[in-house]
């Protein structure tokens, strides 16, 4: 930052951002403090300046990409968000991973071998930002393409939000719950409206059909499983329910068939 930003005001904001303790919740619910005045290394999760320096090294990474020509001797091209990249390379992926290692250390960096795989996106799927590329299977005939869906992370971190929603301990009025509910589901049908999400979508639907039945027989004392009181008629009827299956598609690629 010091070699891009000459007014010490704004360094040292930067450097205050760096030390802010981030509270964090675990999966059990459970809340945990990180960063602070004793961290010495890295940005903090969730830390308001976290995408801005990610960018700025990113930068530096992809400006010597450009510079070096790696995408002619790669045969390559790098699609970078923030702090998460992949490179699509035609027979040279080995080597551009290899140079990708060497360069990022030289800026104090090393990937997340976790998380870095090398993978033939002809054969295997990778996830990027939420999508899984990679080969699909036509359901109707069995064939096989190259297309992509919402990952299965992306469906699961969907479920939770939606199941931390429709708690027995959630007392607001369904109106409420309804509108939070839809808006959650709007703005994730309209991030996932490339490639084939018809199945995917289908199978949330499913999903968050029967945690409201379950939600709304519970504040109504509704003896059973409530599919009687709340079918799928009434959810989606007069209870307002979003259902993503019915939602019009801009600009469907053909993969959704």
């Amino acid at each position: 930052m010091a070699r891009r930003v000459a007014d010490g005001a704004v360094l040292r904001l930067i450097k205050l951002w760096l030390k802010a303790p981030i509270e964090e919740r675990g999966g059990n619910g459970t809340r945990r403090m990180s960063g602070g005045r004793g961290n010495t290394r890295g940005t903090p999760q969730g830390g308001v300046a976290s995408p801005m320096l990610a960018n700025i090294y990113m930068n530096r990474f992809l400006k010597y990409w450009r510079l070096t020509k790696r995408g002619d001797a790669f045969r390559a091209h790098v699609v970078a968000y923030a702090d998460d990249f992949v490179i699509l390379s035609c027979g040279r992926a080995a080597e551009a991973v290899t140079w990708t290692k060497v360069v990022m250390m030289k800026l104090g960096l090393t990937l997340n071998e976790a998380k870095t795989s090398l993978k033939d996106a002809r054969q295997e799927r990778f996830d990027f930002l939420g999508y899984s590329f990679g080969p699909h299977r036509y359901k109707a005939n069995g064939q096989w393409y190259l297309g992509a869906s919402p990952s299965k992370k992306s469906v699961q971190r969907l479920k939770t939000k939606v199941g931390n929603l429709l708690v027995p301990g959630n007392h607001e009025p369904w109106a409420e719950v309804r509108d939070t509910l839809n808006k959650s589901l709007l703005g994730w049908s309209n991030y996932f409206s490339y490639g084939t999400r018809r199945s995917v979508f289908r199978g949330v639907d499913r999903y968050v059909y029967e945690r409201v039945r379950d939600f709304l027989a519970r504040r109504h004392k509704v003896a059973g499983r409530g599919t009687k009181r709340f079918s799928c008629e009434i959810v989606y009827g007069e209870r307002g329910l979003l259902r993503l299956e019915r939602l019009p598609s801009p600009a469907l690629s053909c993969a959704s068939r």
